[in-house]
């Protein structure tokens, strides 16, 4: 099939609202809701916030530009884009480092997805008490067939959602999910900020203060704002594919970050006040459980709240929103990149995800209880998986991108794809001194200390 002729059969975004919604989806996942918050209280309140705030606006926003405008300009998920641009073996392994991120992601994200989907229906039989006992989360990951029956069945939402079609499923998906994920999340900030002792939280939290300053804020920042965006995982490249050309690439990826940055934002107000207003003088202790936080620490708050079942069941209702637009988003890369590079129809790819996600998946599940004893490097599957993409492939793949703009691409052909549309790129300037000067040295710096931390070398 000829380029143009793939390009006239390709499924489509119904235009700009469509891509902002879907692609704003990938981006508001459980990276927004948890990790954020505990990482934001680890590491400085404030001024976290503001040094995030400035690389996604930099950093986040020329990683953003380039795969997007990639996947427009070649109308292919990452295989297929970079060997638009030749076929050597750099650029093929550029192509599937991007396309197999998401292969390695989404399963064991499931399978936390399947963890949210167990509380919030814990929650709606009004079990906020047993669930914000010492053991509730332990008791639960170590039974084996339920953390696996919840995981199956968060899988088989993703996979129904992609069967469906990009506009269909993808498109129609994000346009109901993520207004009420946006309402939710407002509803569940207010109600915590109102909180009594909750403003001291917020104080924190929005005050940028330069005693709670270190290097390790600038590290964590720039490794949440590469997480939070979606940025390397094939994700940006597919969702670029199925973009109209009409459509600015550089007015809807402003939105896609403005939705970002409220999540993450609305995220901290929610559970940075409601631990302080919860645990008083031990609240910083409590923030920095990290990816407990959610199972653990917040049932706890949710149980001493007035109306904490209702509270709880609208929190982990907003979660499960995110972590499923998140999932449909890294399942639909897979699906694009089977279509693309073996051909086949979208029901054969989208089963074929779907053997994936319960294969690598179960591995995940049962790492927890049945298949406890077996680690990898001294890490469950979970953790391992989780190491695996986020530590290693996906700052490598980034770097393959920058490569691959700079080499082959070049700035100005970058620069012709984005201004297409018959709009001006008006972030022209930032973009080319961050891609030549600053976002290799960036990832490159991600890479080590994501390596080091996992580790124990540096402690993020």
């Amino acid at each position: 099939m000829t380029q143009s002729a793939n390009a006239k059969s390709r499924a489509s975004f119904s235009g700009t609202l469509g891509y902002v919604l879907a692609t704003a989806g990938s981006a508001v996942g459980l990276g927004n809701i948890w990790r954020f918050p505990y990482l934001a209280a680890k590491y400085g309140g404030g001024i976290f916030l503001l040094i995030y705030l400035v690389f996604v606006l930099t950093f986040g926003y020329a990683l953003l530009m380039s795969e997007t405008s990639l996947g427009r300009m070649t109308r292919k998920s990452p295989v297929g884009a970079f060997k638009h641009f030749g076929k050597s073996r750099a650029g093929q392994f550029g192509g599937w480092i991007n396309a197999i991120v998401p292969m390695i992601i989404v399963p064991y994200y499931c399978v936390i997805g399947g963890w949210v989907l167990r509380y919030l229906a814990a929650y709606f039989q009004g079990a906020v008490h047993s669930l914000a006992g010492d053991d509730a989360f332990t008791t639960f990951i170590s039974n084996g067939a339920s953390v696996e029956l919840f995981f199956i069945i968060f899988a088989l939402c993703t996979i129904i959602v992609i069967l469906l079609g990009v506009q269909s499923g993808v498109e129609r998906a994000s346009k109901i999910m993520m207004p009420i994920l946006v309402v939710l999340a407002f509803v569940v900030a207010i109600y915590s900020v109102t909180r009594p002792g909750a403003m001291e939280g917020v104080k924190y939290f929005l005050i940028p203060n330069l005693k709670h300053f270190s290097w390790m804020t600038i590290v964590s920042a720039l490794g949440q704002m590469f997480y939070s965006l979606s940025c390397a995982m094939g994700i940006l490249y597919t969702y670029g594919s199925y973009m109209k050309k009409d459509v600015s690439i550089e007015a809807s990826n402003s939105q896609v970050e403005f939705f970002d940055t409220l999540i993450a934002v609305l995220a901290g107000l929610m559970i940075i006040p409601a631990v302080f207003a919860f645990s008083g003088s031990n609240a910083a202790e409590n923030l920095q459980a990290g990816p407990s936080l959610m199972f653990i620490t917040m049932p706890k708050v949710f149980d001493s709240m007035g109306f904490g079942t209702v509270i709880g069941i609208t929190f982990f209702l907003l979660v499960f929103f995110a972590a499923l637009t998140s999932s449909i988003s890294l399942a639909e890369s897979c699906v694009s990149t089977f279509e693309d590079e073996l051909h086949m129809s979208r029901l054969g790819s989208s089963v074929l995800v779907g053997v994936i996600i319960l294969g690598l998946g179960t591995l995940s599940s049962l790492g927890f209880n049945a298949l406890s004893n077996i680690t990898i490097l001294g890490m469950d599957f979970l953790d391992f998986f989780d190491f695996l993409s986020n530590s290693v492939m996906m700052p490598i793949a980034a770097i393959a991108t920058c490569v691959l703009i700079l080499k082959k691409v070049t700035l100005d052909g970058l620069a012709a794809e984005v201004t297409a549309c018959g709009k001006p790129f008006k972030r022209r300037k930032v973009y080319n001194f961050i891609m030549k000067y600053l976002a290799i040295a960036f990832i490159a710096v991600i890479l080590v200390s994501s390596v080091l931390n996992a580790f124990g070398v540096i402690h993020i």
